[in-house]
């Protein structure tokens, strides 16, 4: 309807436009969207606007984060904060990015793992402690590794590796069920479902199905080289053993698989087996081929830890050790299962994306 002068007469209606931004630059072609991978990646801002299923992907992503802290929160946990930069590194076998405090005049680390500070917290009382944050790790990059990336871990007291394995099973379920409204996903091209429970699987077991289980080392090395396998920087038995799972284990784990028990060599922070001191009480978690991450039973005496801290010292990447942490140990900790569970290899899981950088809002790019 037109509009009513004062005298009852029709008025035409003038619109008012505002201008709020100008597009200097034209959109790339509206049909055909921006299809460019490396565009997508290095303007990510245009992959949002151009590309429905991207900005479907990162809202899913979201939902996934509120989704792990609503059942951590549930579950009685305390969200916490610990240093991004930390006079000592630990919780993993990585090399750390290295920085300059200049107030301090002193080297730190980006932090590659939350556990040491964690792990603080239990020996302080809080018994059920979960930090969801940045990690750092100065190493390659592949379908599932950035060098930047996002993790949760959590620690609970009175709990040991089992109990571990099912609030996992939990959790992941739950996480599912509330972004998807489902447990069944399309993950690199293979149709697994995320419920409970998952396959157990212990890794002398699964190397042995593939013929790569001894402790000579030299019996291993030429094992795996008579599979083409270049193990001229592995320096150790445990370098072996890692790579014989990376290259032959890990790619068959395609239905959800829990690998326990792993050698102690692997595992400095590990507490012990009851039946063989030579196996921890760890696991590592897999979906279709890929790890999503890494859980034990914490080692809580402190000279077993110094002790462990000594031994995996001279290993390329290995734990530098953590006297103030070895310290902490001393006023005892009670017993304490602990997790690792990378966040974007569980949204590329649930958003079914075959890479890291897919699901990574600004992944890391060589310099053009």
């Amino acid at each position: 309807m037109p509009a009513q002068s004062r005298r009852g007469e029709p008025s035409l209606a003038v619109a008012r436009l505002e201008l709020l931004a100008k597009i200097r630059t034209p959109l790339p072609d509206t049909f055909h969207g921006l299809t460019d991978v490396e565009q997508r990646y290095r303007r990510r801002y245009l992959d949002l606007l151009m590309n429905e299923e991207t900005r479907a992907d990162f809202e899913l992503r979201t939902r996934v984060v509120t989704a792990i802290r609503g059942y951590l929160d549930g579950e009685g946990f305390l969200e916490v904060e610990t240093p991004i930069l930390q006079p000592r590194y630990g919780g993993g076998f990585a090399e750390p990015f290295v920085t300059h405090y200049n107030a301090l005049d002193t080297d730190y680390y980006l932090r590659i793992a939350t556990e040491l500070y964690l792990k603080r917290l239990i020996v302080g009382g809080l018994e059920r402690v979960y930090e969801l944050g940045k990690d750092f790790r100065n190493e390659g990059t592949s379908y599932k590794h950035q060098p930047e990336f996002t993790m949760v871990e959590w620690y609970e007291a009175y709990a040991d590796y089992r109990d571990t394995m099912a609030r996992m099973e939990e959790l992941v379920a739950h996480v599912a069920r509330e972004v998807l409204g489902r447990t069944d996903v399309e993950y690199r091209g293979h149709s697994v479902d995320l419920g409970r429970p998952w396959r157990r699987l212990p890794l002398v077991d699964a190397l042995e199905e593939h013929g790569l289980w001894t402790r000579d080392a030299d019996e291993l090395r030429r094992r795996l080289g008579d599979r083409d396998v270049d193990t001229s920087r592995d320096r150790s038995w445990a370098d072996l053993v890692d790579h014989a799972l990376t290259s032959f284990v890990e790619p068959s784990l395609v239905e959800p698989t829990i690998l326990h028990d792993y050698p102690v060599e692997l595992s400095p922070f590990a507490r012990a087996t009851d039946d063989d001191p030579q196996l921890v009480e760890r696991f590592e978690f897999y979906v279709g081929g890929t790890e999503l991450g890494n859980a034990f039973s914490e080692i809580n005496d402190p000279d077993e830890q110094a002790a462990r801290f000594e031994e995996q010292s001279g290993e390329e990447g290995g734990e530098p050790g953590d006297p103030d942490f070895v310290e902490a140990l001393r006023y005892g900790m009670p017993p304490t299962g602990g997790l690792g569970l990378g966040i974007d290899r569980l949204v590329m899981v649930l958003a079914g994306r075959d890479t890291i950088r897919d699901v990574v809002l600004f992944p890391a790019l060589r310099p053009r």
